[in-house]
């Protein structure tokens, strides 16, 4: 038997080996607060292993390296996100949605913007994954606005912008919102009441003819 007919098959370190599942939901979880407070070039895979408490070469071993672990953590984010945008589901109910969901899992929703804050940089990663779901939230407005969420002269595309940037208020500019509204933007009270105010915003924009 050859050398290399006889190597053991690659194996996981022995201590995660037992439940992988739950390693790779450690790893993301720990992924998700490092990328999202640090951006993906100043994260350290070392320190999303001490959090996730494993071994440092799991990272490698389940996602094949940094990237790999940055882009499962975001196509899992985008999963999650295409599916609160059904065709069927009005505006109004996504805006509250993404209002809430950015205040309820601030690590995600910090991720987002650092991807775009890092718009290029040489080391940027997930541009063509990012490009994939914004190209499809924008078809999602424009399913909305033929239904009459919007009128026929708006720009799905630059509806997107818009609803996408209030929606990230309370993330980007929470100094201004504590001092124009006295709330704490990291509450769930701010984004009831936030995500209402935007969600009637939608509804102004309603077009009659389609109401």
């Amino acid at each position: 038997m050859s050398e290399a007919a006889s190597r053991s098959p690659r194996r996981a370190p022995v201590e995660r080996q037992r439940d992988p599942e739950r390693t790779k939901k450690q790893l993301l979880e720990a992924a998700k607060d490092e990328f999202g407070a640090k951006g993906y070039a100043a994260a350290r895979v070392s320190e999303i292993a001490a959090k996730a408490g494993v071994n440092k070469q799991l990272i490698s071993y389940y996602f094949g390296g940094k990237e790999g672990l940055y882009n499962a953590l975001t196509a899992t984010m985008y999963d999650d996100y295409v599916a609160a945008t059904d065709p069927d589901k009005p505006f109004a109910e996504v805006v509250r949605y993404f209002v809430r969901s950015g205040i309820r899992d601030h690590a995600l929703a910090k991720l987002f913007l650092w991807e775009n804050l890092t718009d290029g940089a040489p080391d940027a990663v997930g541009v063509e994954g990012q490009r994939e779901f914004l190209q499809r939230q924008v078809e999602y407005v424009r399913a909305r606005q033929a239904a009459g969420d919007f009128p026929a002269d708006l720009d799905p595309a630059f509806l997107l912008v818009i609803f996408m940037a209030a929606s990230s208020a309370a993330l980007a500019l929470p100094r201004v919102v504590r001092a124009v509204s006295g709330q704490d933007p990291a509450s769930a009270e701010f984004a009831e009441a936030y995500g209402e105010q935007l969600a009637r915003l939608v509804g102004h924009l309603a077009d009659p003819g389609k109401r």
